[in-house]
C-alpha cells in the first residue's frame, strides 16, 4: 500500500498482526513534536516500499488499548512486525536513512 494509513484498536490485529508483509507501525500523538517531524518520513517510506512493506500510524490517544498491549510508553515509537510478531522496537525520532537500514535488514 502506497499510503500511510491511520489505524486504531479495532483494526490493528487484522491490518498488522495478520499482515503477510513486513509491517512498520508508528505510535504517535498529535501533541508530539518529534511525531510531526516523523510523519512526512513515514509517508515517504509507505510510498517507496509499496508492495513490500505495510506502513501504519496509530494515535496513542485514540487507541490506548493497542498502545498498552505493545508497551508503548513514549512517542514516537516504531514497531516492526513480521509474521505477526514484534521484531524490533525503536523509541524516538530517527533519520529516514536509519529507518531504511532497519527495513532493509528485516526484508533481507
Amino acid at each position: 500500500m502506497s499510503k500511510l494509513q491511520k489505524i486504531g484498536d479495532d483494526r490493528f490485529d487484522a491490518e498488522v498482526v495478520h499482515n503477510e508483509l513486513l509491517t512498520l507501525v508508528e505510535f504517535g500523538a498529535t501533541w508530539c513534536g518529534p511525531c510531526k517531524k516523523l510523519h512526512p518520513i513515514m509517508k515517504e517510506l509507505a510510498h517507496e516500499y509499496e508492495g513490500r512493506v505495510s506502513v501504519y500510524e496509530v494515535d496513542v490517544g485514540d487507541s490506548p488499548q493497542t498502545a498498552m498491549q505493545y508497551g508503548v510508553t513514549g512517542v514516537p515509537q516504531l514497531l516492526f512486525f513480521k509474521e505477526g510478531k514484534v521484531r524490533e522496537t525503536i523509541v524516538g525520532l530517527l533519520p529516514k536513512s536509519k529507518i531504511e537500514e532497519k527495513i532493509e535488514r528485516h526484508l533481507g
